[in-house]
Order: C-alpha cells, then structure tokens, then sequence
C-alpha cells in the first residue's frame, strides 16, 4: 500500500511537471535569479492580480534597479512610486527590508531560512520563495493558490471553499517536493491554481491533475461566504479612505504637505466637523503603520499632514 501511494504520487507530480513545461507563464520574474527582483515580485503579488503586477513591475525596477537603490531613497520617494498597487504598507515594509539586509548582511540576501525570517516583514512563505526561485534550493512555497489546489487534489474535499489546514499542506508539499526540480515543481502549483483550479469554477475538464484529483466528482461549487465586515463610514470601507488620503499626498510628489481640513474635503465629498473625529483615527492608524506624518500642534484642524 505504501508502495503504490508513493508510485501514485510519483506520477502525479510527473504529470504536473510535464504540463509546466508545455504551459507555463510567461513572467519577467521567472527570467531571472536576482533575488532582488524576485523579491520585488513577490511583495507586488501579495493580494494583487498577476495582471496588475505585470504592468507596475517594469515601472518600478526602473526607478529602483537595485536592492542599495532602493535602501538609499527616501520613504516617501518609495510609496509615491508604489501608486497603483494599493495596500500601501507593502512598500513601507519592502523599504525597511532593504535597508536591514544593506544593514545586516552588507547588501548580500542570506541563502539560509533563519536569517531570512529574522528579517523584518519575511514569513515563511517568503523565505522560502526565495530560496527556491533566486537559490534553487529545495524548498516548497506554498500560496493561497497551491494549498486550493493541493487540497482538492489529494484530498476529497466537498465544496470549492473546503480547504485542508496549512500543517497538512506544508507536509504534503515536503512529501512531494522533486528533488533537483522544486523550483519548476513550485511554479507549476502556483499556474495550475491560478489558471484552472481557480476559486470558484475549476476548469477540472482541462486540468492536468484530472486523472488522479480525489476532488473532481465530489466537489460542489459553493458561493463565496461573505466577507467579514470592514469597518466603515458612510458605506465606504475605510481602507479606500485610506487609499484616497495616501493618493492626495502622492499628488503633492511625497514633499508637499497639506491641513486636515483640506484633506478631508479631499477624501469625503461631504465632509464637515462631524467628521473630524473619524478622519482623525484614519490619519492616526496611517501615522502607526509609517505611512504619514502628522505635523503641528493644537487643534487636529490646524494640523498638516505629509507622506512620512
């Protein structure tokens, strides 16, 4: 029994590699071994279509070819040039991890995991795709999009929302992992998730895992549960204020500072005083988080708000 579950497995992961070959992606950051630009790539795909990426990528390497470019410009130069990709704490946190690995590592990415993590904003993910894309190491990544697919494929799972836990899929992907092909291995998971064995309508008639997927007649599609609710005002989440107050200070080239008063009229199409209190959280959340400087003294309507 073990031996015909390993052969399975064998064959499986065979398949796989043999369709990647034929249908992989076209991306800029699988043309190179720069973990630099690896890195930049992974950090832009965080919660943000390929389709996105692709267009912002070119754009922004352009500005900042180098880890010491970037670790040598300013923040604010940073997130002005980061306009277009939303969750704009990504590019405060890619700008301190530049400069702690200049600072740590002198300007060279540690090749091993715990020095990888030890960095600020690398989690495991990261690290290890890393490892794999820059280093060719044999590491597995698992993403939102290999754990779908992984678990549809080797568990019977009984909705397209079903997912096994992350202890069982990091195992799964230790036990499968070809040795000497991993990177090739990884990318193909990720493909394979992000192009047919997608959220809510697989295309399992397609699918390269069809023959062995223990999901493909069990499975119903289910409708996506409702996401939690986010805090809000007046209908509008409050992370496209957010957006709409990092955007307002973008147009001043991250150097122009503007008051509060403005800026909320900016932001709000009504804005009045009973506002006042709810934009001052917003500003306050965006000064934690080191994306804002709020300047001046007395009364917050008084107060100048710039990029950080």
């Amino acid at each position: 029994m073990i031996q015909h579950k390993h052969t399975s497995r064998s064959k499986a992961v065979s398949s796989l590699l043999k369709w990647y070959a034929n249908h992989a992606r076209d991306l800029p950051w699988r043309n190179t071994s720069d973990p630099y630009r690896i890195l930049v790539s992974e950090v832009m795909l965080q919660q943000t279509q390929v389709s996105r990426v692709l267009i912002k990528y070119g754009q922004f390497l352009h500005g900042f070819p180098t880890l010491r470019a970037l670790s040598r410009a300013g923040q604010r130069e940073v997130v002005v040039a980061w306009k277009g990709m939303g969750y704009n704490n990504r590019a405060v946190r890619l700008h301190k991890l530049a400069r702690a690995i200049i600072e740590r590592h002198g300007g060279r990415f540690p090749r091993d995991y715990q020095s990888l993590v030890a960095l600020p904003g690398v989690g495991r993910y990261t690290a290890n795709a890393l490892l794999s894309s820059a280093f060719k190491f044999d590491v597995p990544t698992v993403d939102v999009n290999v754990r779908r697919f992984l678990s549809r494929a080797f568990w019977k799972m009984s909705s397209t929302l079903e997912l096994r836990s992350d202890q069982d899929i990091w195992r799964l992907t230790e036990e499968l992992l070809p040795r000497g092909m991993s990177y090739q291995w990884n990318q193909a998971l990720m493909d394979i998730g992000a192009t047919i064995c997608t959220l809510q309508r697989p295309r399992c008639e397609i699918c390269p895992a069809a023959s062995f997927c223990k999901s493909k007649q069990s499975m119903k599609e289910t409708n996506a549960t409702k996401a939690k609710r986010e805090a809000s005002f007046d209908g509008i989440p409050n992370r496209i204020y957010r957006g709409r107050i990092i955007e307002e200070l973008r147009k001043r080239n991250g150097v122009g500072s503007i008051s509060i008063r403005n800026l909320g009229r900016r932001v709000h199409p009504n804005f009045s005083s009973r506002h006042s209190k709810w934009l001052e959280s917003l500003l306050n959340s965006l000064q934690r988080d080191g994306l804002i400087l709020i300047q001046g003294n007395g009364s917050p309507t008084r107060q100048r708000v710039r990029l950080a």
